[in-house]
């Protein structure tokens, strides 16, 4: 008597996906809508998966996202890396950070949200491994920074005078303050913007 196939084991096999793809697509959904108001119904219809793919992939939620999150963060930090490196000086690459920045906050890319903005936000109600993780995201940027200004005060192309952690902290302020502001409208005259900024560095 010929063998029977094993249909339980084919039906039960997890579905296949490019899992970058997939993380993509998620954050999309995480940007726009925060890390609690985002809901797996709504991931699933972005991700093009059956939630028991995601649990299967990913636990739940809170591991897609921390996935989601590392992925969105190392993505960023080495496009901006590769930007600044063709700049001739500190205060040059302040000003592409920030051109960096004002481009992320404008149009689609803007009103989508920065992950790491729009997490901080959520600070409070996220749990505290989340939290950390947000946090950790955020000294990192300020400590890019601090490095820059540190860099700039060598180089010459920044006034000595200036105590780095306060400029270093407005900075911040500055680039965290245009994600926001692009999620609301288009933030216009970016060159006149970086401008005005730069006088800080004088």
């Amino acid at each position: 008597m010929p063998q029977q196939p094993n249909i339980t084991r084919e039906r039960g096999r997890p579905r296949q996906f490019d899992t970058d793809i997939a993380l993509d697509r998620a954050m999309l959904v995480f940007r726009e809508k925060g890390y609690h108001g985002a809901s797996i119904s709504d991931l699933s219809a972005a991700m093009e998966l059956t939630a028991g793919s995601i649990y299967k992939a990913f636990s739940d939620k809170r591991g897609l996202f921390l996935q989601v999150f590392a992925r969105y963060t190392s993505l960023r930090n080495e496009v901006l890396r590769q930007r600044l490196e063709q700049q001739p000086n500190a205060r040059a690459r302040i000003a592409e950070l920030l051109r960096f920045y004002l481009e992320s906050a404008s149009d689609v890319e803007g009103r989508r949200g920065c992950l790491v903005v729009g997490s901080a936000i959520e600070l409070q109600v996220l749990d505290s491994e989340l939290a950390e993780l947000v946090r950790g995201a955020l000294q990192r940027n300020l400590h890019a920074i601090v490095a820059l200004l540190e860099q700039g005060q060598q180089d010459g192309s920044i006034n000595p005078r200036h105590d780095i952690q306060s400029l270093s902290g407005v900075l911040l302020c500055m680039v965290l303050g245009m994600r926001v502001a692009g999620k609301m409208q288009n933030l216009p005259q970016h060159d006149s913007l970086i401008a005005t900024v730069l006088t800080l560095l004088n």
